[in-house]
């Protein structure tokens, strides 16, 4: 019998690697039909108003340009339930750089040079894409998810008010954007009525349901493959406005259409982490037990697509106080719309609450993670729901015994080497379980060999290869004879790769199918199978979104420690350390790349990334990787990441959590902490540049 005790939880390595660095991958913009045409957008340059003419003729007099696309000619579209993909359908311009217009060439210098020539007359309309906490706007937006609007227990103001010990902060965070290695890209072929898309897209399903909506087709007459994609954080995990326009352009010309968006353009059109204003009060007794926590969040929307950055959801499960407030507020203004970045919501709402939990130590002179533990609980305190499992304090404790935080004296400013100071700060994580229904289907043939078909999406995390050995575990075959077969809408459907749910959607499925097969083939045992093998199928509709009567949730906690050069000002960041209770890992050759990529974009947030809208121009500033700084390996350390394995039996099948985004999500905080450590500055904006630590008082 095949050994396979260890086909869950191994270190396999990916099994699409020697594909990436053979260049024999191939990505959306990679495939090239023949009689392919090229495409280029022209953005608006004005940030609110109408198109009042297009004159096309300098384009179309080009050598190579083949078509403008404008909302005069353009394809008609049924309409979306998105707006941002409404795209050349009416006159009106709803935020600088919305495309008003699209050249359609024989090759993509043609098409460049010809979008660089349409000319587009404005009737232009005053704008605000100021964000203010005070904003006249600004409203608390309705409640639909359970995540978004207000949620009040007892009485905060109150308790707050009489709490001996208080701490009334704010902090903000700046808009972030997601910049995959891969742009937003599409290749787009009409044949015979028939709709082909290779898409650079987080879930192949669902690009494929939406544009069977906006083109009135059967959804059996679109295929979408994402086969490989090169990063994505959220911005790809519903579609965006090329692939819509790439299969406007096929329709019209009758030709295969490529378009690969401008990195430049990015900022304004695939959804970007919405600006956050936070104001958090926390009240607590002597001891350190929390009585009272206020949180409130304000963030920007656009006037076309409401997008709530739920900052505040985490608050809402991380630690109990008998008197809690938290709110959300959106100010709709004449910006792009925010969408998805990888943990959206948690990312900045814990940066806020962690950043003043460590204020409040340092005002009670408690050790910051003495501070938690007090506060740790079993139940979710809003819900009163058990946790099904939580092991916060245990990665606490793991984190500070590897880090060495016995050893830290905790004054600011005590520890020097020549002119940096150094410091260390802690912050604790959370992110939920989330789990969507999906299918998939597994067959065996007769030479041994087994495939498993799911339309998962592998976005460079490994989804390929843990499949694969969730498969052989289930079969109890060896894992090099298991393939999967992912990335096509053809495939079985199944959900996006967001929100951390990838493989607890789509391993609960192959899990089920691969049971039932070798529930089949154990019932065959001594006969030949027929040539065409046998198989199974699996739907986990009705199990996998049922109800929990439990709050699921990964929870972990980071540690950081910084040099801070008193004379420039820099910040380095000498060690990060997480320490996560995930459920059960799967592979752990994956789930430490993915830890540490998550902690890596962290590090970004806290230090390097950050975008400016300005306010008369009405765009983002820093528009490209030169302006907006994502960590280069001269800005990383050595990262460690470590977990706890948690039996957890109320997740999936395989006790799984997801891994991908909770590795930013106390990040930012931590190397907050550490630098007020070291330089006794609490400096309550991101990103922690040079200059506002200089003009702090370092």
């Amino acid at each position: 019998m095949p050994d396979t005790v260890s086909a869950l939880g191994a270190p396999a390595e990916r099994r699409e690697g020697p594909q990436k660095v053979t260049g024999t991958a191939r990505y959306a913009a990679e495939h090239t039909p023949e009689g392919c045409a090229y495409a280029w957008p022209v953005p608006a340059t004005v940030a609110r108003g109408t198109v009042s003419a297009v004159d096309a003729s300098a384009a179309l007099a080009l050598p190579g340009v083949v078509e403008v696309l404008t909302h005069l000619n353009a394809p008609r579209l049924e309409k979306p339930d998105d707006a941002t993909l409404a795209v050349l359908q009416d006159a009106r311009v709803p935020h600088r750089g919305w495309y008003v217009a699209l050249v359609v060439a024989d090759s993509l210098e043609a098409a460049r040079e010809g979008a660089a020539a349409v000319r587009v007359s404005y009737a232009e309309e005053k704008h605000d894409v100021t964000l203010k906490a005070d904003h006249p706007d600004a409203r608390v937006p309705e409640d639909e998810d359970g995540t978004s609007g207000e949620h009040v227990r007892g009485d905060a103001e109150g308790a707050f008010a009489s709490a001996p010990s208080r701490v009334d902060v704010t902090y903000r965070v700046a808009p972030l954007h997601n910049h995959p290695m891969e742009p937003h890209a599409s290749t787009a072929h009409w044949q015979d009525e028939r709709l082909t898309v290779h898409d650079s897209s987080q879930g192949a399903s669902t690009v494929r349901d939406v544009l069977a909506g906006l083109f009135a087709l059967p959804k059996e007459r679109i295929t979408v493959v994402s086969e490989h994609v090169g990063g994505g954080f959220g911005s790809k995990g519903t579609p965006r406005p090329q692939v819509v326009l790439a299969s406007m352009a096929a329709r019209m010309t009758g030709r295969p259409v490529k378009l690969v968006l401008p990195r430049r353009q990015l900022p304004a059109v695939v959804g970007h982490r919405s600006p956050t204003l936070h104001r958090v009060q926390l009240g607590a007794d002597r001891d350190g037990t929390l009585t009272s926590v206020i949180h409130e969040v304000t963030a920007h929307t656009s006037r076309i697509k409401e997008f709530v950055e739920t900052a505040a959801a985490a608050t809402r499960i991380m630690y109990p106080s008998p008197h809690a407030r938290t709110t959300h507020r959106v100010v709709p203004l004449d910006v792009p719309s925010p969408s998805w970045m990888r943990a959206p919501g948690e990312a900045p709402g814990m940066y806020a609450l962690e950043s003043a939990m460590d204020e409040l130590a340092q005002t009670l002179g408690i050790d910051p993670i003495e501070l938690r533990l007090r506060n740790d609980t079993q139940r979710e305190p809003d819900s009163s729901k058990p946790f099904s499992s939580r092991h916060l304090a245990e990665c606490l404790r793991e984190g500070a015994r590897r880090f060495g935080w016995s050893e830290r004296d905790p004054r600011p400013r005590s520890r020097a080497e020549g002119p940096v100071l150094v410091g260390s700060g802690v912050a604790a994580a959370t992110y939920p379980v989330v789990v969507a229904p999906s299918r998939a289907s597994a067959h065996a043939y007769p030479d041994g060999s087994f495939v498993v078909r799911v339309n998962a999406t592998d976005i460079g995390t490994g989804a390929r290869t843990v499949l694969a050995q969730v498969a052989a575990d289930a079969l109890g075959v060896p894992l090099d004879s298991v393939r999967t077969d992912i990335g096509n809408s053809d495939l079985p459907a199944a959900p996006l790769a967001g929100g951390s749910s990838g493989t607890a959607s789509w391993g609960w499925a192959v899990h089920e199918a691969c049971t039932r097969l070798a529930a089949r083939l154990a019932g065959q045992q001594g006969q030949q199978l027929p040539p065409e093998g046998v198989g199974a199928t699996a739907d986990t509709a009705g199990k996998a979104d049922a109800d929990s009567a439990y709050s699921r949730h990964s929870f972990g906690a980071h540690f950081a420690e910084v040099g801070v050069d008193t004379v420039s000002g820099e910040v380095r960041v000498r060690r990060l350390l997480g320490v996560y209770a995930a459920g059960h890992i799967l592979n752990s050759r994956t789930a430490r790349s993915q830890f540490i990529g998550a902690m890596t974009m962290g590090l970004g947030m806290a230090l390097t990334e950050g975008s400016t809208m300005d306010a008369a121009f009405g765009d983002f500033t820093e528009a490209d990787l030169a302006a907006y700084h994502v960590p280069a390996h001269a800005d990383v350390p050595a990262i460690e990441a470590h977990w706890i394995d948690e039996e957890d039996p109320h997740l999936n099948p395989m006790g799984s959590k997801g891994i991908g985004e909770i590795g930013i999500v106390g990040t930012a905080a931590a190397i907050g902490n550490a630098v007020h450590h070291a330089t006794g500055l609490r400096l309550r904006e991101l990103p922690l540049t040079p200059d506002r630590l200089l003009a702090g008082g370092l």
